[in-house]
C-alpha cells in the first residue's frame, strides 16, 4: 500500500492525538470464513517489507515511549517459542464467562477476552474479574456487525471507539484495552489505523475452533489438535447463545496443551504480525 495512500486514510481518522503516517507496504490476504456467520473476510495480513507491522511514525505504546504499535494484524505470541494464545470472543456474558474463567483458572493459563461494548457495560463485575485475574481485555465492537467492513468510516469509527470507552470504563482502575479485533475479521485499513492510533494492536487468529456454530465437543477440540500448525492463536466464545460446548472443549484442550508441553501467552503487541 502506497504510503500517500496510508496518510489519506490517517488524515480521515478523528482521534485522541495525531496519527501519523504508515510506511509504504505490500499487504497479502487470506480469506476465512466468519465463525457462526457464514461472511468471508480477512484475517491473515503480513507486510512484505516490515516484519514489525508499522513504520517509525506508528503510535507510541500506552504507558511504554519508545514501543510502536502496528497496524498490521497479529497473530504471533509475546511468549514466542511454542506458546499458544487462548482468545474469547462475544462475552462478557454473566452465565458463561465465569465457567471459561473457571476452566482458565483451573490450569493456571490466561487469555484475551475480546468483549462487545454493551455486554461490557451490563456486566462490569465480570470486566473486573476477567482484569484481576490477569488476563487482557480486546475491543470486539458495539454490535459485532460482520459487515462493517462495507460500512463508511464514521460508523467503523463508533464501533471501535465506542466499545473501547465502555469496556474502560467496566474495567475502571487504568485498565486498557490492548487488542482490536473485528467480527468475523471484517477489518480495513482505516479500522486497524484507528485501532493502533488508539492503543490497540489489530488481532486475527490462526486456528477457529468452529465452537460457536457447536459442532460438538469433540468436533471442537479435533479441530485445534489438527489445526495447531496453522499458528498459535485460538479463538473460542464465551458469548452469543449457549456455550456448554465451548467450556468443556476448553477444558479439554488445555488438557491436551499442557500434556504436549505448550505453554500459553498473550498475542503480540509490538512485535511481529504473523
Amino acid at each position: 500500500m502506497a504510503r500517500t495512500h496510508m496518510q489519506g486514510i490517517r488524515a480521515r481518522i478523528a482521534v485522541a492525538g495525531a496519527a501519523a503516517a504508515v510506511a509504504a507496504t505490500v499487504w497479502g490476504v487470506t480469506t476465512i470464513v466468519d465463525p457462526g456467520h457464514g461472511t468471508r473476510h480477512q484475517n491473515v495480513s503480513r507486510q512484505t517489507d516490515d516484519p514489525a507491522g508499522g513504520g517509525a511514525t506508528d503510535p507510541q505504546a500506552p504507558g511504554d515511549p519508545g514501543r510502536k504499535i502496528p497496524d498490521g494484524i497479529a497473530h504471533a505470541s509475546e511468549s514466542g517459542g511454542n506458546a499458544v494464545n487462548i482468545t474469547i470472543d462475544d462475552g462478557p456474558d454473566p452465565k458463561w464467562t465465569p465457567k471459561v474463567l473457571d476452566v482458565l483458572r483451573k490450569y493456571d493459563v490466561k487469555a484475551t477476552f475480546c468483549m462487545i461494548g454493551p455486554q461490557a457495560q451490563a456486566n462490569p463485575d465480570l470486566v473486573k474479574k476477567v482484569v484481576a485475574e490477569g488476563h487482557r481485555l480486546c475491543d470486539h465492537t458495539m454490535d459485532h456487525n460482520t459487515g462493517m467492513d462495507k460500512k463508511p468510516l464514521d460508523y467503523q469509527r463508533r464501533q471501535v471507539l465506542d466499545a473501547k470507552k465502555l469496556i474502560e470504563e467496566a474495567a475502571g482502575g487504568g485498565a486498557r484495552v490492548e487488542y482490536y479485533r473485528a467480527p468475523g475479521g471484517a477489518f480495513t485499513p482505516e479500522s486497524r489505523a484507528l485501532a493502533a492510533a488508539n492503543g490497540m494492536r489489530p488481532l486475527g487468529w490462526n486456528i477457529d475452533t468452529k465452537d460457536f456454530s457447536k459442532p460438538g465437543v469433540d468436533a471442537i477440540v479435533n479441530t485445534v489438535k489438527s489445526e495447531i500448525g496453522n499458528g498459535p492463536t485460538i479463538l473460542f466464545h464465551d458469548g452469543g447463545g449457549d456455550r456448554t460446548q465451548s467450556v468443556q472443549a476448553l477444558d479439554e484442550v488445555l488438557a491436551w496443551l499442557k500434556e504436549q508441553g505448550r505453554p500459553t501467552g498473550f498475542p503480540v503487541v509490538t512485535g511481529a504480525s504473523s
